[in-house]
């Protein structure tokens, strides 16, 4: 065994700590700075000559000049087996339950538990035989995990063809008994556990092929799916100011999206918002299969108030573990709330780097840094001709809602969709509180052109006349404007808002969104002949509560048809009116 290296700690910056080292050091490798009982774990950042400035993820306080620092040789890595799911691990996968259990209410320092128990026991069936071939990431075997096949893989960094020499017979096994024995084209044996360990910074590519996106992820939310709409393999941002409802949106979209798995990425929230999410998960029942929805999720908490580089961590190891689920061929969505935190936090370590900042100070590469995190979404083709993905949607936090700052406009430039939510919306009770007017999507919605089209325009065309009626007043705007104004109206409270406390119309399944759009371009391409504005203000005020009736009857049943009648009638009578 290889005798530790150590060096000593010449300079102390907050939570940006450098060793001097006496043999070599490695980039990106982490090291533990001793300080008394406890090893605080650090991460190296940067190498000049023989000083090693490392960002450490825990609290600085105490650590004194001189102190020792051990290096591991080893890169911030993450374990990737089964037992993910229904877990909540910090930045450094640390699974937060049992850390509370180990240390009270408050969380000490330099504590570090296995994320994935050793002694538990799981169910083993092989599905690949002595003598086959298999590359990276090739399926051996599987175990049951909550509702899923957890497949057992090929180690990724494997290279080659591997020939199987050993495989286990089904049974029970833990995650250090060997399962299977590769050898590969040089004639060296490999032996294959149910657990991987991965470096949190290299994308996991044990695939044939990346696929563009081109399915829609429906999330069930109208306005995303039908008017800004997300691409399986794809990515998107929701940028808004403080309690504009991001938060909020993330959660029900985690909820009914059309995703196997769901990990979320809490990446410097607020503790009280984490809280929320820690608490309602294991209370929420999938609408799939009824169960808890935390059996299909995987949370990751960095809370604002733990050390500022657990932010950066906490980030990664969301989207290795999003890698790992998706190399089994199932469909895997990403939230990470909120990427401002993340950014802040680079900023931070950035200015003890003494680097030359960019714009509001942040570093120059943030740019480089987003689009890298981003850039880990997307469908992919597996050796065995299956296919996963893993889609990534980020909330911004831009200060005072300002969507100019740095953050903001680099992360535009690299995702699919963009669906900025405005304190405007958000401040009139309308939810979801993103704006259709500043909005925008990359990928194909499945309505149809035409008819999302005139969508479009009428909200366009309602804003700017109830802009003009701001100046003018109601007075001096013509009945065909007013008329264009209602329609716009009509359009945003019946289809683009959605009552989160309704069961039924907190989630439209993709048919019930063809009909209900379809019906409504009806509504907004038809010519009316109103008497006079009063008309036609009754006649919108009328239609809207049958539609909002209609959004909360159940798809096709009898209220639905009945209600879809009365509609109909409502609608031929006044344009009896108009023929005559």
């Amino acid at each position: 065994m290889a005798s530790k290296r150590i060096g000593r700690i010449v300079k102390i910056n907050g939570n940006m700590v450098t060793a001097e080292f006496y043999t070599f050091c490695v980039q990106n490798e982490v090291a533990y700075i001793l300080h008394g009982q406890e090893r605080l774990k650090a991460e190296v950042i940067r190498i000049k000559g023989k000083a090693a400035e490392m960002q450490v993820y825990e609290n600085t306080g105490g650590i004194k000049i001189g102190e020792k620092v051990e290096f591991t040789d080893e890169l911030l890595s993450v374990e990737l087996g089964p037992g993910l799911l229904g877990q909540i691990f910090d930045g450094l996968q640390n699974p937060l339950p049992a850390l509370a259990e180990k240390s009270g209410f408050f969380l000490k320092r330099g504590i570090y538990l296995e994320a994935l128990p050793d002694n538990a026991k799981w169910d083993f069936t092989p599905i690949a035989k002595k003598g086959d071939s298999v590359r990276a990431g090739d399926k051996l075997g599987f175990v049951p995990e909550k509702r899923f096949k957890h497949y057992i893989m090929a180690p990724f960094d494997l290279r080659g063809n591997l020939e199987i020499t050993k495989i286990a017979k089904k049974g029970t096994y833990n995650l250090k008994e060997p399962i299977t024995e590769l050898k590969d084209e040089d004639g060296k044996l490999h032996e294959v556990f149910m657990q991987q360990i991965w470096p949190v910074k290299i994308p996991i590519t044990a695939y044939s092929e990346k696929l563009k996106p081109k399915k829609p992820l429906v999330t069930k939310m109208r306005v995303i799916d039908s008017l800004f709409p997300v691409s399986r393999g794809g990515t998107y941002c929701i940028p808004g100011p403080f309690g504009a409802g991001k938060t909020v949106l993330q959660q029900l979209t985690s909820q009914h999206a059309e995703a196997d798995i769901v990990v979320i990425a809490a990446c410097g929230e607020r503790a009280g918002e984490v809280v929320e999410t820690l608490k309602t998960f294991p209370k929420i029942k999938d609408p799939k299969t009824g169960k808890p929805l935390s059996d299909r999720t995987v949370i990751i908490c960095n809370t604002s108030s733990m050390p500022v580089a657990a932010r950066e961590s906490s980030v990664y190891t969301a989207v290795t573990i999003a890698e790992y689920y998706r190399q089994m061929g199932l469909n895997v969505l990403l939230l990470a709330d909120s990427t401002s935190r993340w950014a802040q936090a680079m900023r931070e370590m950035s200015g003890r780097l003494e680097e030359i900042p960019g714009e509001e100070a942040f570093p120059a590469y943030l740019e480089s840094r987003i689009a890298s995190f981003y850039e880990r979404a997307g469908e992919v083709r597996l050796h065995d001709g299956t296919f996963g993905s893993v889609t990534i949607g980020g909330t911004v936090s831009p200060a005072g809602g300002n969507f100019e700052e740095p953050v903001t406009q680099a992360t535009l430039k690299v995702v699919g969709a963009f669906h900025g939510l405005s304190r405007e919306r958000s401040d009139a009770r309308k939810y979801p509180a993103i704006d259709p007017l500043i909005s925008w999507s990359k990928y194909k919605s499945f309505i149809n052109d035409a008819e999302l089209r005139k969508g479009h325009q009428i909200l366009r065309k309602s804003h700017d006349v109830a802009q003009m009626m701001k100046v003018i007043g109601e007075e001096g705007t013509s009945l065909s404007d007013y008329t264009d104004f209602l329609k716009g109206d009509f359009f945003d409270f019946v289809y683009v808002q959605q009552n989160a406390f309704d069961k039924v119309d907190e989630s439209t399944i993709e048919e019930r969104q063809k009909y209900i759009f379809n019906s409504i371009y009806n509504i907004l391409e038809t010519e009316f002949d109103f008497t006079d504005k009063d008309d036609a203000m009754h006649f919108f005020q009328k239609l809207k509560q049958e539609f909002r009736g209609w959004n909360s009857a159940a798809w096709e049943s009898a209220e639905f048809k009945k209600t879809e009648k009365d509609i109909t009638s409502l609608i031929s009578g006044k344009r009896s009116a108009q023929l005559k």
